[in-house]
């Protein structure tokens, strides 16, 4: 007889999964990030009890990274992610989703990238809304964050930020290199040096395709290069009370013989898509952010 805590969980997660799925109508507005917890905690505890749960749930934890006092991220995947990804074009940025375990103000916040925001802002070819019940049902959810008004799917899949803007199809060209073995070989090396600031934070090589995904960390060497710098930059435009720190890492892409990232215009403000141009919190403030990492990126992995 089926042990009725198995039965509770499968119901659970099949009502998440008919809830998530009704939200694909493209006039229901989605956000970048969801809450599942905040209260009473520490950062340690809170990450051993996701990394236990993201487990059971069928995740595989690929990577964590701590980009600063009081934030850890996790990075999952697993075999619904990674065959998304395989069908579809550079669908290897969206081979991963992060989970974050924040503290503010003395409480602990346990918050995930929206996966079904996710896939369509990387125009994937499944909604990946299966993904966001198996993580709701992992680790909980209290509400969608990240965007005031939130975006359809349509928008999603579309979005820029202004005219002039990257879009999600145009990323930039990092390095090219004789042969998809060859790059992988290179990009993996020459992260593992942790050049200019840039280590390698996880590695998911996406199967019957000749596509992998690297997670970075940037930590600027010197004042100088602070505009490349994960804490300076979340430092400028992650302030509100609810904090969006799965924003991190950032990506680089071996898809074929090239090496891509997704250009900060289009990486970072499809994750903060409210932040304003001009004031005290701005794009102002980070206005030399996308081609420092653009440039940090290209000087690690370039041929």
């Amino acid at each position: 007889m089926m042990n009725k805590l198995v039965l509770k969980n499968l119901l659970l997660s099949a009502l998440l999964l008919l809830g998530i799925s009704n939200a694909m109508a493209d006039d229901v507005k989605l956000k970048p990030f969801v809450l599942a917890s905040q209260g009473a905690g520490t950062i340690a505890e809170k990450t051993d009890q996701a990394k236990a749960a993201l487990t059971a749930g069928g995740f595989t934890v690929v990577g964590d990274y701590s980009p600063y006092a009081d934030a850890e991220i996790l990075i999952v995947t697993n075999d619904e992610l990674k065959k998304n990804a395989a069908g579809s074009e550079h669908g290897g940025f969206g081979a991963i989703q992060r989970v974050a375990i924040t503290k503010v103000n003395n409480e602990i916040q346990v918050s995930y990238t929206n996966p079904v925001y996710m896939a369509n802002a990387y125009r994937m070819k499944g909604d990946l809304s299966g993904v966001y019940a198996k993580l709701a049902s992992a680790l909980g959810k209290v509400k969608e964050f990240g965007s005031a008004k939130g975006m359809t799917a349509s928008q999603t899949r579309k979005y820029h930020y202004m005219f002039g803007m990257e879009y999600f199809n145009e990323p930039s060209v990092l390095a090219e290199y004789p042969s998809y073995e060859d790059a992988v070989k290179s990009v993996d090396a020459k992260l593992g040096d942790n050049k200019n600031g840039v280590s390698k934070v996880y590695r998911v090589d996406i199967p019957g395709k000749q596509e992998t995904v690297f997670g970075v960390a940037m930590k600027a060497p010197s004042e100088a290069d602070k505009y490349m710098d994960d804490k300076y930059i979340m430092s400028e435009i992650d302030f509100h009370d609810l904090r969006s720190t799965a924003h991190l890492p950032y990506e680089v892409l071996v898809s074929g013989n090239k090496v891509y990232a997704l250009y900060a215009r289009f990486r970072i403000a499809i994750n903060f898509p409210d932040l304003s141009m001009m004031g005290k919190h701005s794009f102002m403030n980070i206005m030399k952010t996308p081609n420092a990492i653009r440039d940090v990126l290209q000087k690690t992995v370039e041929k």
